[in-house]
């Protein structure tokens, strides 16, 4: 063990099943980055400009987040035309999905609003993302 750190080189050194579980929650240490992983789970895949709409927030704000969903490998990516659509990504470990869902069973509370939001979006006459 490393004199720094409490945290046992091993776990560090070693990801579990090839994602780190370091990895994963410092990605998730982000209320945003957070929230945005556990909409894009329930809605099996959404876009920036639904996800602007969603939180309230700019543009460029929710890429930096998806950004960093994307690097660590949380978040899968398809290009149509100029949007691009974030999902999960079909290869995390299993038990990154048991994470993402027991913390989805136990805090719906968390997305509520931006769901809601999301649904007055799908409302409108509009396309989502024009």
């Amino acid at each position: 063990m490393d004199a720094r750190s409490t945290v046992p080189e091993y776990e560090i050194d070693e990801p579990s099943a090839g994602f780190s579980p370091i990895v994963l929650f410092r990605a998730l240490s982000d209320e945003l980055r957070l929230i945005t992983l556990l909409l894009i789970r329930r809605e099996r895949e959404l876009c920036v400009c639904e996800l602007t709409e969603a939180f309230e927030v700019s543009q460029p704000k929710v890429s930096r987040h998806l950004a960093i969903l994307r690097d660590t490998g949380l978040v899968a990516t398809e290009r149509r035309g100029q949007w691009v659509y974030y999902s999960i990504n079909p290869d995390l470990p299993a038990w990154v999905l048991r994470v993402l869902d027991e913390t989805a069973a136990h805090n719906e509370a968390l997305i509520q609003s931006p769901l809601a939001k999301l649904g007055a979006l799908a409302e409108r006459s509009a396309p989502r993302c024009s």
